[in-house]
């Protein structure tokens, strides 16, 4: 399973990767939207684990390239806000799959990845 994790803090993302990489075959780590086009562009990935809050580029645009591009993609989307706690980005986002906070640990993370993963 190939997922892409899509998140402005390089560090939090290195330490979600090192987590997916024991369930996953191939984590590819970007920090923005542009980048994360790339991979979508030429992998097939199956699960993207999203910040919602980009530095640059917008995670919207990032999903909604997802859903045009590698429309079986799942998305699991990371906020830190307290925005879409009211669920409402599963109408926004018609590929997000799952909507966590980005202070969960990294293992239960990984579980919910390989879980949408299998499904996709």
């Amino acid at each position: 399973m190939h997922v892409l994790i899509v998140v402005s803090d390089p560090q939090l993302g290195m330490i979600w990767q090192r987590h997916l990489q024991e369930v996953c075959r191939k984590v590819d780590l970007v920090g923005g939207q542009d980048a994360a086009v790339a991979v979508l562009e030429r992998n097939d990935v199956r699960v993207i684990v999203l910040d919602l809050g980009l530095a640059e580029g917008s995670a919207m645009a990032v999903a909604d390239y997802a859903s045009y591009r590698r429309p079986g993609a799942k998305v699991v989307s990371v906020t830190r806000d307290a925005v879409f706690a009211d669920g409402s980005i599963f109408q926004h986002m018609p590929n997000a799959c799952a909507f966590l906070p980005a202070r969960m640990p990294p293992s239960d993370l990984a579980a919910v990845v390989e879980h949408h993963g299998r499904a996709a």
